[in-house]
């Protein structure tokens, strides 16, 4: 196989290599069904199984000269950088367009699969005024990314990219939520299924999956470093990237001591010497079910940069915030105080939860005072009570409340034995932001602290680069339960996410409500939430989700009420060898098998539309597995917390019929006898 490769890249080099006078330069992913064609102008054409798919017109502009002020003339672009493709002919080997063969084994700690191979092709373009340009052509998509050789400082002021698709494309698309300020939102919002013609006007956060002919192309980003992430912008049959500008000067908002940008510059971004730019995604699936297991945004990212991971521990945790600390039948007033706390401990001992989190309010918030506990908190009395119950503590704070404290708060909390943090409220993507993201991780893996950044983007594969990274929020997850309105489709969100935005990487949703409603009855309550959707709607989630760092929504006292569903959810590992989409259609239903060591974990969801699915066991090791299935009750459409487990004997032979009700969903645990 890799000799075959390697004869395509000599033919490449045959036509396109021998002579700088050509005009187009193509290069094609191992198996031959996908390639790209660079023209003069930077225009790529993407191609499946010799079928157009998409044209990418592409160019970054710098601006003029090396060293700049941050005045309006700085920001001048050159008009003639990145839109040709440029070669002395005086120089020789090194001006000649280059093809390199990759293929990598992918060590994943912490990621849906423990590790993966990947192979593809890269072309490589010498541009004008010290730039260039790497495409790849993967079996999974492909990739295109600049790069500089500048000495001194860079200032970007734009960078151009136009994804053309045919008419008549159809676009699952997320919308900024803020039409004042688009760049300054949480990037949470369920997905708009339109055509793409149609498509609002409005700013467009990533990822975003378009159908072209027969396939689907999904735009996403890695190895987002120093640099503004890419929105989009529907023209047409056109998605127009943008970029959030350079902050010039920040502001407070008037709570939780969170920052704003107030003014920016009049470029998106700068930089110092050689450096390589964000890759511009674009996943190419033939299957639905292929969407959630597309690895090329993790495999894109900057390899560990922390060393060992041994330290890193992924598990469960027991979650305040989503539950408003409201505990009963208890005989002390609940809240954010040390008794409340000791209860969650008490709770995830005796259920070998490892973590309990501290969410917002254990700090003054208000005033950013992340040193300081409240009064009502004992922390270090928590962190030692925690410990001798094998439960650790995980404290919630603002990314630049943690920033502006940030190696005195990690010093002090390491010592104190906190073993983590969960960062919230980002709210924006440019620079500044991605670099204090990227700060935050690698000094907190300095003291040994994992983070699960909440109020966050969709991952750009800053995991694999820093491990610490357990989870990312960047979703319409289970806090919108508590707000949201009876119109709100969340379960048609639910089989939709985990196709799209998982695609970039771990998801903090935040699951296992024991409070469950129909499509009928459901009721929006702000204190005693209920989520959208069966119990084992919920349940599916802990094996749907690429989650190792995986919260328990609900109050410690509503769980003690449902110990089989707290059993379940706690039985499933956090982490797994190999993960499978046995089943699934984007926006109907999804059915994910994962192993973890010899045994094997199936969930599966459904929108609103009850349906039956028949699973085939073939993904299963000869020999036979004890199984356990938890599925929907038969009365599940008119009370959706009824369910019922079933215990029987499965081999890789069977094939086993489950019926999901409405907004229902199943969990099989098959265990290797």
């Amino acid at each position: 196989m890799k000799i075959k490769r390697l004869l395509v890249l000599a033919t490449l080099f045959i036509i396109y290599g021998s002579s700088i006078e050509a005009k187009n330069y193509t290069v094609s992913s191992s198996n031959g069904k996908l390639s790209v064609t660079v023209g003069e102008n930077l225009q790529m054409e993407v191609r499946h199984q010799d079928k157009h798919i998409l044209t990418v017109s592409s160019r970054i502009v710098p601006t003029l000269g090396i060293k700049h002020s941050s005045t309006s003339e700085a920001a001048k672009p050159s008009a003639h950088t990145g839109n040709k493709i440029f070669f002395d002919k005086r120089s020789g080997k090194a001006e000649r367009p280059r093809w390199e063969y990759l293929s990598s084994h992918i060590l994943s700690p912490f990621y849906r699969q423990a590790s993966f191979q990947i192979e593809g092709n890269q072309l490589d373009l010498r541009l004008g005024d010290g730039f260039g340009l790497q495409v790849r052509a993967y079996d999974e998509g492909v990739a295109y990314r600049y790069y500089t050789t500048r000495k001194g400082e860079t200032i970007i002021a734009d960078e151009l990219a136009e994804f053309c698709f045919p008419e008549n494309s159809k676009a699952w698309l997320a919308y900024s939520t803020n039409d004042e300020k688009p760049f300054a939102m949480a990037f949470q919002n369920t997905y708009d299924e339109t055509l793409l013609s149609e498509a609002k006007d409005k700013y467009i956060f990533l990822p975003a999956t378009i159908q072209s002919g027969d396939v689907k192309v999904t735009i996403l980003e890695s190895d987002l470093r120093s640099y503004p992430g890419m929105f989009l912008k529907a023209d047409g049959n056109n998605l127009k990237a943008s970029f959030a500008k350079y902050p010039k000067k920040m502001a407070y908002y008037p709570w939780r001591g969170q920052s704003y940008v107030d003014e920016t510059e009049d470029f998106i971004a700068k930089s110092t010497g050689t450096r390589t730019y964000p890759w511009r995604v674009m996943a190419i699936t033939e299957q639905d079910t292929e969407m959630p297991v597309n690895n090329l945004v993790y495999a894109l990212a900057t390899p560990n940069q922390i060393g060992s991971t041994d330290w890193i521990k992924p598990g469960k945790v027991a979650w305040d915030w989503w539950n408003d600390w409201n505990l009963k039948g208890i005989d002390f007033e609940a809240g954010i105080n040390t008794r409340t706390y000791q209860y969650y401990i008490d709770f995830a001992t005796q259920n070998h939860i490892p973590y309990v989190v501290l969410d917002e309010g254990w700090y003054d918030s208000s005033k950013g005072d992340i040193m300081n506990p409240i009064a009502a908190i004992d922390l270090q009395g928590l962190v030692d009570y925690g410990k001798a119950k094998d439960v650790d503590i995980v404290l919630w704070t603002v990314f630049n409340v943690l920033d502006e404290h940030l190696t005195e708060a990690c010093e002090q909390y390491a010592k104190m034995g906190i073993k983590g943090f969960k960062i919230d409220f980002l709210d924006r993507n440019d620079q500044t932001a991605v670099e204090m993201a990227e700060r935050i991780a690698k000094t907190c893996a300095q003291y040994h602290l994992f983070v699960d950044y909440h109020g966050y983007f969709a991952p750009t594969g800053m995991s694999r680069t820093y491990p610490n990274i357990l989870n990312y929020e960047g979703v319409f997850g289970m806090e919108e339960a508590r707000w949201a309105k009876k119109a709100t489709d969340m379960p048609r969100y639910d089989v939709t996410f985990p196709f799209i935005r998982m695609m970039a990487g771990q998801v903090d949703f935040t699951p296992g409500a024991m409070r469950n409603g129909t499509k009928e009855n459901w009721v929006e309550c702000y204190q005693n939430p209920v989520s959208m959707g069966t119990r084992c709607h919920q349940l599916a989630c802990y094996v749907v989700h690429d989650s190792p760092f995986t919260m328990l929504c609900d109050a410690p006292t509503n769980y003690e009420r449902e110990q089989a569903c707290v059993d379940i959810i706690t039985s499933i590992p956090d982490t797994f060898d190999e993960t499978k989409i046995i089943l699934g259609e984007l926006g109907n239903f999804v059915v994910t098998a994962r192993r973890n060591g010899s045994d094997w974990y199936v969930g599966g969801q459904t929108n609103w539309d009850g349906r039956e699915v028949r699973l085939p066991l073939d993904f299963l090791r000869p020999g036979s597995y004890q199984a356990t299935i938890v599925a929907d009750g038969i009365n599940a459409n008119h009370n959706a917390e009824d369910y019922r487990i079933e215990h029987k004997t499965l081999t890789a032979s069977d094939r086993i019929g489950i019926k999901m009700a409405s907004g229902g969903g199943f969990v099989i645990k098959l265990i290797k006898e």
